[in-house]
């Protein structure tokens, strides 16, 4: 929580046209790749997260070798 004498204290960007121009600059700025990483991140948590919650429903077998086979995806069984 910051002081309100240490927030009045600080220079506005209407007082310095360069610091309002930076200041638009960082305001606007949107790496798209970022995003498009960090939403392809939510997703596969999300994924592991619905996983977990189906694999926490059923009972399961672990020591059977083809009940973990069918669990990671493995098409012959």
């Amino acid at each position: 929580c910051f002081s309100l004498m240490f927030f009045f204290s600080l220079p506005t960007a209407t007082t310095n046209p360069k610091a309002a121009l930076k200041s638009k600059i960082v305001a606007e700025f949107r790496p798209q790749s970022l995003i498009d990483e960090l939403l392809l991140y939510k997703r596969s948590e999300d994924q592991i997260e619905l996983k977990e919650k189906q694999l926490s429903t059923m009972r399961v077998d672990v020591c059977s070798t083809e009940t973990l086979k069918c669990l990671k995806g493995n098409p012959k069984v």
